[in-house]
Parts: structure tokens; sequence; C-alpha cells
């Protein structure tokens, strides 16, 4: 592909992050968003025209039958992630699948199989690595100015009743362990640049209605000693969001989203870190820049499989009767 023409995107997702994705395309060079897929024909219709998106599709199926279409995003429900994941490559488009890749470990193996069979461009929407706070701390970590000893990681929303981050009724469930621990267990491992070797969890009581526990406690260790305890909760009626504490050997740092601060609460200036201070911004660079150069991405299927396999040791241990 020639680096002059156009990298043609289609958005699948009209969604609170279809809609972060597709102004994180607008500030992209050479990239044109080629039509957007949402729930129904109305509503891609309605997102399209919020977006200035000339094009809107019925189905995921139009899109990648088009031949003016060379990649997709999925920001999808996640119980579609998987299945619409594999549909992408076997059409022969490149593939940025929302985070989680799967509620599953055999779905996601079956999408890095898939992605190696292809050829294709297969990146997951694990943000985390791209914020630029915690691009900040890995840089310290990299020089040898830092060594993580432990990382502190609180996860709480609201989410008692099913509603989406926009507040409408969700037709599926959130998962505490399958997606918002994806982003902790999988940052641990590429913070610290060693693997995961020790895992547990214990979680609240079920929801009567919900069918999913609203309260997790996760505790991990990497080969190189370091821990992390994870907190998760839908239960919480407070502020909401996930922040990370980074305990280090020669420093503490707390990161939220794109802010940084040290643990005497002064504020770090990431703003040099990188073209831009939108997570999803610089994951969707890297995916453009993947597919033009003809790369692995960071954030590949394959290099965050080992997060997912850790996922399912961990739901095994949450399934077996308390006491047992």
């Amino acid at each position: 592909m020639s680096k002059q023409q156009p990298l043609r995107i289609a958005l699948a997702g009209g969604g609170a992050f279809g809609a972060k994705h597709a102004a994180a395309l607008r500030r992209i060079e050479g990239v044109e968003v080629a039509a957007v897929v949402s729930s129904s024909l109305d509503s891609a219709r309605k997102f399209a025209a919020e977006q200035g998106v000339a094009r809107a599709a019925g189905s995921l199926e139009e899109v990648l039958a088009a031949d003016d279409v060379d990649a997709v995003i999925l920001a999808t429900p996640t119980p579609l992630h998987a299945a619409q994941t594999q549909a992408c490559l076997a059409a022969g488009k490149h593939v940025q699948v929302e985070i989680p890749v799967a509620a599953s470990l055999p779905d996601a193996e079956a999408c890095v199989a898939a992605a190696e069979r292809t050829g294709l461009v297969a990146m997951a929407g694990h943000t985390r690595r791209f914020n630029p706070s915690h691009q900040w701390v890995r840089r310290r970590v990299a020089a040898g100015a830092l060594t993580i000893q432990q990382m502190d990681v609180q996860t709480y929303f609201f989410r008692r009743t099913n509603l989406n981050a926009l507040g409408h009724k969700r037709s599926w469930t959130d998962h505490l362990l399958w997606h918002h621990a994806a982003h902790t267990v999988d940052l641990f491992a590429y913070q610290t640049g060693s693997p995961i070797v020790r895992a547990n969890a214990v979680q609240g009581p079920v929801h009567p209605e919900l069918g999913i526990a609203m309260d997790m406690s996760v505790q991990l260790q990497a080969a190189s000693g370091a821990i992390c305890t994870l907190s998760l909760s839908f239960n919480n009626d407070g502020p909401l969001g996930t922040s990370f504490r980074y305990i280090g050997d020669t420093g503490t740092y707390l990161a939220r989203y794109d802010d940084l601060v040290t643990g005497e609460d002064e504020p770090i200036d990431v703003s040099g870190i990188d073209v831009s201070l939108d997570g999803i911004e610089l994951q969707d660079r890297e995916f453009v820049a993947a597919i033009r150069e003809g790369r692995e991405p960071n954030a590949s299927l394959a290099q965050v499989l080992p997060c997912y396999r850790t996922l399912a040791d961990l739901e095994r241990q949450l399934a077996e009767p308390v006491g047992a």
C-alpha cells in the first residue's frame, strides 16, 4: 500500500468508545473513516452524522465485503469481539479490537491463530500501554532509573444496573475479570518486563439480576519478584475509574489515565512523551503505523495472549467452591 494512499478504516460500534476512536482517527493524517457500523442501520446513520462520516453500514458483513475498506476497529459489545475479530481477518482486513479480545481463553487463542494464518495486523485495545502517564514510567524502568516493586491498582465503577458509560441500557453484561482486570494484568507484566508467575483471586457476592460478582480482589506476582494488588468494584458510589500506584526503589508515582503525579502529589509533565495526551489516539496511531510499515504492533493479539491465560487461571480459581 502506498503511503500516499489514505488508509480506509471502518469503525464498528456507535457507543462511547466508538466516538473516542472516531475523534482520534480524525487527528491522524492519511486516515479516512470509510464507514461506521452500529447495532442497527438507523443508529449507524445517526452515529455517522454525529461523527461526520459519509457512509453508514447496516452490518459488519457489508463492510467486510467492501473493497474500499482496508481495516476495521471493533468497539462493539464484548461477547462479539472474538467472532468479529476472526471474521475481519478472514475477510482480509487488518483489525484492532477493543479490550477484551475475548471472554474466554479458547476464543482469545483462536483470534491469535487467525492472525498468524493471515499475517495481517491484529491488535488489541490495551490502552494502558499507550497512556503517556504509563509510558513515562516505562521509560524510567527501561533507563534503569526505576525498578517496580509493587503496583497497587483500584478499578471502581457504579454498575448496579446494566447501563453503559453513556447511561444507556446494555444488551450484554460487563465483567470485572475479563474486561477491567485485563487492563491491569497486561500492564503489570508489560511495565515490569517480567511474566506473571503467580495469580490469586477472590470475589464477593454475585448480583441476583446481573449474574456477576460486583467486587473482586486480585493478587499477582511477576518472575522479577514484583507484586500487584488489584481491587475492583461495580458497587463503588464515588469517584469512578482506575488509579495506578507504582511503588519503586527510587520513587512512587500515581497514574490516572493520562495524568501522573509523584507520591507527594506533585504533577509530572507528560506532555512531551508522545504526540498526543490521548491514549486512544496513540493506540490508533500505532495501529495505523503498523499497517503502513508492515510490522507487528505494540499490543498485538500475540503479545497480550499471556494476559488472557492469567485471566483463565483466575476464573478457574473463582469457580471453586468457597472453602474447597
